[in-house]
């Protein structure tokens, strides 16, 4: 019996051997992906050491300065179109009174709209300036259709200009009819 504890001590030897292998396997394992951890994460300290907090923030102010500036560029176009639309619109509307008076409209010229107030009712304004010619009756006929017609207009002012006529006038000399500049002021509605 005596031959049989020198075999068990040799296989709970062998056991324990294989045991601390294994053991030290996974060790020298674990340490190399800590290794190959600690390089990447100085490899990105690195990264990040490059990007200064300074350097993010005036690209941050800068790309915020250019969001502004498109903003404004499309608040800009919008009105522009806008401004377009109606001024076409209103355009058609003059072209038409013109014909029904006898006038020729020769000249309609529009600036920028701008806010206004209408009796405290925020608005936006689109001033026309509307040259006209013919006789002075038909003058007066157009001012007053325009004034019927587009009730969202007000008229800030009408000159009529009458030519001055000599007696001994060249008959091949072109005739000047008398013309009317119309400076209006178109409103629409500007909701909050």
């Amino acid at each position: 019996m005596k031959s049989g504890k020198p075999g068990y001590l040799f296989v709970i030897l062998g056991v324990v051997a294989a045991i601390f292998a294994g053991l030290w396997v996974m060790r020298s394992q674990q340490a190399q992906e800590q290794e190959r951890l600690y390089e990447e994460l100085s490899v990105a300290a690195v990264k990040l050491d490059n990007f200064s907090s300074d350097e993010l923030l005036s690209q941050q102010a800068e790309l915020e300065g250019q969001l502004s500036q498109t903003l404004s560029q499309l608040e800009t176009t919008k009105a522009t179109i806008s401004q377009s639309a109606e001024s076409i619109s209103v355009s058609g509307t003059l072209f038409d009174i013109a014909e029904l008076a006898g006038v020729e409209v020769t000249a309609i010229s529009s600036a920028q709209p701008s806010l206004s107030k209408w009796q405290e009712i925020p608005c936006l304004v689109l001033p026309l300036t509307v040259t006209i010619e013919g006789d002075v009756p038909s003058l007066i006929s157009f001012i007053a259709k325009v004034d019927r017609t587009l009730t969202t207009a007000v008229i800030r002012s009408a000159v009529i200009t009458i030519p001055e006529t000599t007696d001994g006038e060249d008959s091949s000399a072109e005739v000047q009819l008398p013309s009317a500049n119309i400076q209006l002021g178109i409103y629409s509605y500007q909701g909050e």
